[in-house]
């Protein structure tokens, strides 16, 4: 019995799982999920009258909210640094301005976010009018954000994709030089890894834009739709931590 409770314990994979929650991201991923996968349910349980379970997820569904602003208070700052660090990266023109600007966005939003926190909490009770304003002012900076980054990832998959043809040429032209055919393959390597990291943000965010747009009252998506954009969404986030965090797909 030890035995079979060690290798359960202590398998690889519980171990990964482990170093996996232990980061805020893979927690903050993980929390989404449930979230919008809450807010998926809910939706469903009220169109079959089922109001009694429904709100049983939406109280769910709000508190994993309320405590994802929580985790969230010191972001701003990093994507000041992160539109900073774009600010003295080189690259196109046309790239570095769009990633400056979604850094931009989602300082804003995340700055307003945290006031919709210490509303929610009740460190601070804002009149009903000034509280849907907040959040519906963060929901615009949250939608800026994707939209820059809805643009920025366009021009790097084109970019990514023209470097990846005239590599794949220079292959075909069969130059003999070892040295130059390792460097090539290498560099075609990087640029096919940055193209699937690339569409699978750009996957991310084309349904991700939903949410915010529908918060700020640009769109009229219903619940279920955009608990399923959300969910979909978190379980490529949290594939792509699992990655970062384990090596392994």
């Amino acid at each position: 019995m030890t035995t079979v409770a060690s290798q359960v314990i202590l398998h690889p994979v519980v171990s990964q799982s482990l170093k996996f929650g232990s980061t805020t991201v893979g927690r903050d991923k993980t929390y989404r999920a449930v979230q919008y996968y809450a807010r998926f349910l809910t939706w469903y349980l009220l169109n079959k009258g089922d109001k009694h379970n429904a709100a049983r997820w939406n109280a769910l569904k709000s508190h994993l909210a309320t405590a994802r602003k929580l985790l969230r208070l010191g972001k701003p700052v990093e994507h000041l640094q992160a539109a900073l660090r774009a600010s003295l990266a080189s690259g196109p023109a046309s790239e570095q301005i769009l990633a400056i600007g979604k850094q931009l966005a989602y300082f804003g939003y995340l700055s307003y976010d945290a006031v919709v926190w210490a509303n929610a909490v009740k460190f601070f009770v804002l009149p009903p009018e000034t509280a849907q304003r907040v959040t519906k002012t963060s929901n615009r900076f949250w939608l800026a954000g994707i939209l820059f980054s809805l643009v920025h990832g366009v021009l790097k998959l084109t970019r990514l994709t023209r470097e990846a043809k005239m590599l794949q040429a220079g292959k075909s032209w069969g130059e003999k030089d070892v040295g130059e055919e390792t460097q090539r393959e290498a560099r075609l390597n990087a640029v096919k890894a940055a193209q699937a990291a690339a569409r699978t943000q750009f996957l991310i965010d084309i349904l991700d834009v939903w949410i915010p747009a529908t918060g700020a009252g640009i769109t009229n998506i219903n619940e279920g739709a955009l608990g399923i954009f959300g969910f979909i969404t978190s379980v490529l986030g949290m594939r792509a931590q699992w990655k970062a965090v384990t090596g392994k797909q």
